[in-house]
């Protein structure tokens, strides 16, 4: 299967089967279809409730042998997630399998917003904070939220 018929195949799935309670919506950026832009909505009962989350996805030629570019555009307050976007996802780096698909990165990166991983972060201040004063935390994140993601 060619790169572009994996990426329209999983980019149909996307719109006619989305993720629950439309968690995650998707569309190509400028009808390319290598580019995509992903609509996250933070997890009820998470500081990142309700706020929407841009995503810039993008799949690179040797597809899905390597995991598609996958970044916040929209700022956010998370130990997982860098000042530039990137977002530490085991599954987006060393842990990638090409039997992975789009769908289960945006299923592992909602889940990521529930059950931040503060072992293993981008922003050690963040998961410091996390550990050490977790209603601190969530009020900083829900302030960035509310600030950056309405």
């Amino acid at each position: 299967m060619s790169v572009m018929k994996r990426v329209m195949k999983e980019l149909k799935e996307l719109q006619e089967n989305p993720l629950p309670d439309d968690s995650a919506t998707v569309q190509p950026v400028n009808e390319d279809y290598m580019h995509w832009q992903a609509t996250l909505t933070g997890p009820q009962g998470t500081p990142y409730e309700d706020g929407l989350f841009f995503l810039d996805i993008e799949f690179p030629v040797d597809y899905p042998f390597k995991p598609p570019k996958i970044k916040f555009t929209t700022n956010i307050y998370h130990c997982n997630v860098n000042e530039q976007g990137g977002i530490c996802l085991d599954s987006l780096k060393d842990k990638w399998t090409p039997a992975y698909t789009c769908r289960q990165v945006l299923q592992e990166i909602l889940a990521l917003l529930q059950f931040p991983n503060p072992d293993n972060p981008l922003r050690a201040d963040i998961a410091k904070l996390f550990k050490e004063d977790r209603a601190q935390h969530d009020k900083h994140a829900a302030e960035y939220t509310r600030k950056y993601a309405q």
